[in-house]
């Protein structure tokens, strides 16, 4: 009876395992170790390749060994792609394959249709993503402020629908407007890690492009906390 129970118990863990989990070889231990090493390369280049987005380390995890060290296999890759006209490039907190800056011109001239990279954007619209990634939670109408124009719906619109605003939490301000945020497709298309690769505040007032008088104080201030973390 107790090996009959035993059976049973045994039986009703299985079935929460993912069927995946049960087939998919992570470890492929009857391999010699190059042989394990090169195909765990292979793996993850081939899910990072697959992927529309930047690939975390837990994703890529998921397809090697437990004491598979991710950061080895991208040093790897990377070296085995440095005469390849693409790179393996850290974004958005996961990695990426995307075309060198050498070959920019050669996919212009080609006007091939591309994957992934930036929506062509109106100057407006390029400046108020900006000034969302630097000030961010900020409502519509402190972006109007900021510009000194009113920001419309549409522009707003506009950069959600390209998927580089979210909704964020309603600001605390008189009517509880809602907030906009960037998203990890913002800092993917524009090849940085964290927010904390935006360019300098200051560079961007010498250069004309924001006027520091114009932004509301209590987002300044936050911005400036910010800088000092």
């Amino acid at each position: 009876m107790a090996g009959m129970s035993a059976t049973r118990h045994l039986r009703r863990n299985a079935k929460k395992i993912p069927q995946d989990d049960v087939l998919f070889d992570r470890e492929l231990e009857e391999l010699p170790a190059e042989l394990r090493w090169r195909e765990w390369m292979l793996r993850v280049e081939a899910v990072i390749f697959a992927s529309a987005e930047p690939v975390s380390r837990d994703t890529l995890a998921r397809v090697v060994g437990k004491e598979c060290s991710i950061d080895l296999l991208i040093d790897d890759l990377r070296e085995e792609l440095r005469s390849r006209p693409y790179e393996l490039v850290s974004v958005a907190g996961g990695w990426q394959h995307r075309s060198r800056s050498a070959y920019a011109e050669a996919i212009r001239a080609s006007q091939a249709p591309t994957r992934g990279g930036a929506a062509t954007l109106s100057e407006l619209e390029a400046m108020v993503l900006m000034a969302v990634g630097y000030f961010q939670p900020v409502t519509r109408g402190e972006l109007s402020k900021i510009f000194g124009r009113e920001i419309s719906r549409d522009t707003i619109g506009a950069l959600r629908g390209a998927g580089f605003l979210a909704t964020g939490p309603r600001s605390p301000t008189s009517g509880a407007p809602y907030t906009y945020v960037t998203t990890k497709h913002f800092l993917s298309s524009f090849g940085m890690q964290t927010l904390g690769d935006l360019p300098n505040i200051e560079a961007l007032e010498d250069a004309g492009l924001l006027d520091r008088h114009a932004v509301p104080a209590e987002l300044l201030t936050t911005e400036l906390e910010d800088d000092e973390e």
